[in-house]
């Protein structure tokens, strides 16, 4: 039997595979049709994810490990900053490490244990970096600008002004006021973005972010290859980054900034160094269910769920009691 672990991050939720406990790693094939099997939240185990992390071992000098983000529809992604942070626990918890670096697909990025957010809730800081503005790291095209920083694009919502910014997943940043958060225009463009379209070529993480005070947001993401997420930690970062550098009076360098989010909330603290910048974003880092799985059927992707074992860790609960605190 092979163990997996469910886990969330702001409650943007994965499955972690540790193909170094595999007797066989599988193949990219394999691991894209065991993602589409277990995360499918009709089908799905335990109400599905939005993505498996593979933690694989790295090569790389002083890098306890590599992780990789499969989405929910197979597709892999750069990076993710809330399954880092878990990724992060996991590789604490297996060595014993607090402070280390986890390879991902662009970068060797520091992570670290942090103080708890609450009773019950661990959490852990990770790097997100590098930054890119220009638009080929993202890339876009066909809407007159080489960059977008606070920029009315009326190709894409007339009124609203954009931001766009790798990190290295694309992000696209819109300031909206708190009521259009229920507009049926955030999934028209998400949907629209994420499709063919003549703009972002390989689509692109949408962040629509409300302003609610000084060092304070609202972050609701609609995700390529997902959908509308719970949270998108790569997102929350460049936001952040959006914020201080278009709302210099609200948004700052070297302070925390409380960034909320349909799935809770997590703290971003933003740093320049050599004309670049990098974000380290924490958050919680929760482990839901153990899991455990025959290695034949992580294999063929047929997973019978009827000989699955599956065990609550408890910590959700808490998780939630942490959520609940902060709306009251």
């Amino acid at each position: 039997m092979t163990k997996l672990l469910k886990v969330h991050g702001s409650q943007n939720s994965f499955f972690i595979l540790d193909q170094a406990e595999l007797e066989t790693p599988l193949t990219d094939n394999e691991l894209r049709q065991l993602t589409q099997t277990l995360t499918d939240h009709k089908t799905g185990l335990l109400g599905g994810a939005d993505g498996i992390l593979s933690v694989e071992e790295s090569n790389h000098p002083g890098v306890l490990g590599k992780m990789r983000v499969i989405n929910a529809d197979g597709s892999e992604a750069s990076m993710c900053g809330n399954g880092l942070r878990t990724v992060a626990r996991y590789l604490h918890e297996k060595t014993g490490e607090s402070q280390f670096k986890v390879e991902t697909m662009y970068a060797d990025l520091d992570v670290r244990q942090a103080d708890d957010f609450a009773k019950g809730v661990p959490a852990f800081g990770v790097e997100i970096s590098p930054v890119r503005f220009n638009k080929e790291s993202l890339p876009f095209d066909n809407l007159g600008h080489d960059r977008l920083l606070d920029t009315l694009v009326p190709e894409l919502v007339p009124g609203w002004r954009f931001s766009a910014l790798a990190v290295p997943n694309p992000h696209l940043i819109a300031f909206i006021k708190e009521e259009d958060l229920d507009s049926p225009v955030l999934g028209e463009l998400g949907a629209y973005l994420n499709s063919e379209n003549p703009y972002f070529s390989d689509g692109v993480n949408i962040n629509y972010t409300v302003i609610r005070g000084d060092s304070q947001l609202f972050v609701r993401t609609y995700e390529r290859g997902v959908g509308f997420t719970n949270a998108c930690g790569t997102g929350m970062s460049a936001s952040s980054l959006a914020f201080a550098l278009t709302h210099p009076d609200l948004g700052h360098f070297e302070k925390e900034i409380s960034v909320y989010n349909p799935g809770g909330m997590v703290k971003t603290v933003l740093h320049q160094k050599d004309h670049g910048y990098w974000i380290e974003l924490i958050g919680n880092a929760t482990e839901t269910h153990t899991v455990e799985i025959p290695e034949d059927q992580l294999h063929s992707g047929q997973v019978k769920l009827d000989e699955v074992k599956t065990e609550e860790t408890g910590e959700q609960d808490s998780y939630l009691a942490f959520v609940d605190q902060l709306t009251k």
